[in-house]
């Protein structure tokens, strides 16, 4: 797996600048073949924030419905088709980068995993 990271910027409506970073996955036909196995597509790598307390009844869905709105999540789907993040400044975008890849990293990890699966591993331990 090799993850793409490109970082952008564009003027907002009122003249504040707006800092993007475009993040994608290049994934190998095994590492896609073992995602769709284990059913890992809507596995969460990264989300801005969590909510405290979902509610119940319709009110609930509606708060929980605004909240994926302009909430920020990041799952295995969304990198390998390709996902921009908008941030308020480069101190942020640069702690999502930053978490993005340890997510990654991760998640690489337990490709594999996956991969050893029916198999054995050896390690050499000196």
């Amino acid at each position: 797996m090799k993850l793409l990271l490109r970082r952008n910027q564009k003027t907002g409506m009122l003249g504040k600048i707006i800092f993007i970073i475009a993040v994608r996955a290049e994934l190998s036909d095994e590492e896609k073949a073992d995602i769709k196995k284990y059913k890992l597509g809507d596995t969460m790598l990264y989300e801005r924030s969590k909510i405290a307390d979902p509610g119940s009844g319709l009110l609930g869905m509606a708060s929980r419905l605004a909240f994926r709105m302009i909430n920020l999540s990041i799952s295995v789907n969304d990198l390998e088709k390709g996902k921009e993040v908008e941030c308020k400044d480069v101190v942020e975008m640069l702690a999502v980068e930053e978490q993005i890849k340890e997510a990654a990293h991760t998640f690489r990890t337990v490709l594999g995993a996956a991969s050893t699966f029916g198999g054995e591993e050896i390690i050499e331990i000196n």
